[in-house]
């Protein structure tokens, strides 16, 4: 009776550490808002980030990745639906205009605005409903940006938990949009942290959530951090900058002077706005606090044992905005340069046999991201769902180049496409565009439209073919007619 009695004690114990790791691994989505990519301290930049360094260092660093659309909003439902945003319907802002001109709502007025009652079709399933289908825990702490009526809100749409805020930007410390509370806990608005800065509270949600979890159950992490974004408000002097706290600033040297006056504000005149060497002072001090908080979260994971089973993605959600450093692309963020599509991307999976130190060149972009993970988790996408990116593994282990050979862009009349070596740029409004080889022309310096007219009419017509895909699509909203 005693031995049959310790068999049995045996195989309860040998169950249960079987049980400690997950069988599937974790993920950690991170994303940056306004990124640059010439930013980190592994390009060899000025900026202070020793933890996204270490990711480079220990991972894969993308050198061709682009994201599906040039700001905030459409990017950010690409990268959770896997999905072009002209397809998903999310292909413009869920944002107001009238704050452009100084106007600030009332709480009542806000509710009755776009800003307010836009968001992602609920026919649209995210990769946390595949996920959370397959047995992940799935937790947001950050920027949403993709609704805030309770229909729309993450735990509407896949996640277990949620906090942070639901549309384009906020002031980091009272965490309002031009003056209306905008933090959210799940389904509810919460001023309860209003006073600290919003890093360190997505910091503190996601440690809970990490210390929350089974050890035994794969977790799915998004950390869509709004830094280094400029700070939303109607006082120049914070609008024109990125808001940092002061022992991040005070790792810079000293600024002098912080201020200046100007008669040429765009919402305004006369105004006091930062310097240009105050604001890039700033951007990078909120990069650094970024960076300080994805360290923290590394090593919790690193702590329970389980960092290498777990696959951590960092990207920016599109190109650098003021105080950013873009070197070598031109343009930025809302541009079809590929300084406003072309974005930083790291990625770190060891027992995915992902081999450290390694920088990978192919064409690739946020629309991989939701496949593959979907393959790496066993989770299921509905065969009737189009997913516009494929899976990227062997692409990034090295055994195979990659499928993508082009990506297209729309945002209002300005077109984008990337065909081969070959970038295709048309903005009517600013009278700027042009035909480049940017696998030899990254900087989109010397417009070939002349000298290669056929090429021209190639990729033009292969947009509109693609334009016509997305215009046949089955509609969604809130931009489509139906």
């Amino acid at each position: 009776m005693t031995g049959l009695l310790s068999i049995v004690v045996l195989v309860i114990a040998a169950s249960r550490v079987g049980a400690a790791t997950p069988t599937s691994p974790s993920i950690v989505l991170i994303v940056a808002d306004d990124l640059g990519y010439n930013d980190l301290g592994c390009l060899g930049g000025q900026i202070i980030s020793p933890n996204l360094d270490r990711l480079a260092a220990e991972g894969i660093r993308l050198t061709n990745f682009y994201v599906a659309w040039s700001a905030c909003t459409p990017s950010r439902a690409a990268l959770l639906t896997g999905r072009y945003p002209q397809r998903n319907g999310i292909s413009d802002m869920i944002r107001n205009e009238a704050p452009d001109y100084g106007h600030r709502y009332t709480a009542a007025q806000y509710a009755a605005t776009f800003e307010r009652i836009g968001g992602m079709d609920v026919r649209e399933s995210t990769l946390a409903n595949y996920l959370s289908d397959a047995g992940y825990r799935c937790g947001i702490y950050g920027k949403w940006d993709l609704g805030s009526l309770r229909r729309f809100l993450p735990t509407s749409r896949g996640f277990d938990d949620f906090y942070g805020f639901v549309n384009t930007g906020i002031d980091y410390y009272t965490h309002e949009r031009y003056g209306v509370p905008s933090m959210f806990r799940n389904e509810s608005p919460t001023v309860d942290d209003r006073g600290t800065y919003c890093t360190d509270l997505f910091l503190r949600e996601a440690l809970r959530f990490l210390d929350q979890q089974p050890s035994d159950q794969p977790y799915f992490l998004y950390l869509p951090f709004n830094a280094p974004h400029n700070s939303s408000s109607l006082d120049p002097k914070i609008r024109s900058t990125i808001q940092a706290p002061e022992r991040f600033k005070a790792m810079y040297p000293e600024v002098a002077p912080t201020y200046r006056t100007t008669d040429r504000y765009r919402y305004g005149n006369p105004a006091t706005v930062v310097t240009t060497e105050a604001r890039r002072r700033d951007y990078a001090a909120a990069v650094t606090c970024m960076d300080d908080a994805i360290g923290q979260v590394i090593s919790r994971i690193e702590s329970r044992g389980q960092l290498d089973q777990t696959i951590v993605i960092f990207l920016s959600d599109n190109g650098g905005g003021g105080g950013s450093d873009n070197t070598p692309l031109r343009g930025k963020k809302s541009t079809m340069w590929e300084g406003g599509v072309r974005v930083p991307c790291l990625v770190r999976w060891p027992d995915g046999n992902l081999k450290p130190g390694q920088v990978n060149h192919q064409l690739l972009t946020s629309l991989e991201i939701l496949p593959s993970l979907c393959s790496a988790a066993d989770a299921d996408v509905p065969a009737d769902v189009t997913l516009d990116g494929f899976d990227w593994w062997d692409t990034l282990r090295g055994d195979t180049d990659s499928p993508r050979k082009s990506m297209f862009w729309k945002r209002q009349d300005r077109c984008g496409a990337r065909v081969g070596d070959w970038k295709w740029v048309d903005m009517p409004d600013k009278g700027q565009g042009g035909l480049y080889r940017v696998t030899d022309d990254i900087g989109e310096s010397n417009d070939l439209s002349q000298q290669y007219p056929d090429v021209l009419e190639d990729i033009q017509a292969k947009y509109r073919q693609w334009e016509n895909e997305m215009q046949d699509a089955p509609p969604r909203g809130p931009f489509r007619d139906f």
